[in-house]
């Protein structure tokens, strides 16, 4: 299982989106940085641009992925507020009534993907990212 500390650096982002309740599909492309704040955080930055249903605008997310006293990883939203836990290869879910997510996170340290379902009565997307390590300069 790989820990979030083997994923710090620069990644090439992908991600297609699919919004079956809209009946809309696009896509995110630009990077996103895993860099460690302190032995116990990761700093987790993307940002990119969006073109979806004709329409294209500027993206950007921050995460933090904190270890516990218990060598636990948590990902948490920037403002603090707990995503989910940092599991590898198995479903993860994140409860936010009314709609349910579930997510993926798999792959190694060169490649890995995360994927995203949301149903529910305001939601019905599929969200699959995959990053792939930078080894050259940006555009």
């Amino acid at each position: 299982m790989l820990q979030p500390t083997d994923l710090l650096g620069e990644w090439e982002l992908r991600r297609s989106v699919v919004d079956r309740l809209a009946g809309v599909e696009g896509t995110v492309t630009g990077s996103t940085t895993l860099s460690l704040t302190d032995p116990d955080e990761v700093r987790w930055d993307e940002s990119g641009t969006m073109t979806l249903d004709g329409r294209t605008v500027p993206v950007s997310r921050t995460l933090s992925v904190r270890r516990s006293d218990d060598d636990v990883w948590t990902v948490h939203f920037a403002d603090g507020r707990v995503f989910h836990p940092w599991v590898w290869g198995t479903s993860v879910a994140h409860a936010c009534a009314p709609d349910d997510y579930t997510g993926v996170l798999d792959g190694d340290a060169e490649r890995w993907t995360v994927r995203w379902e949301a149903h529910g009565p305001a939601k019905d997307y599929t969200l699959t990212s995959e990053l792939r390590r930078r080894t050259r300069a940006a555009d």
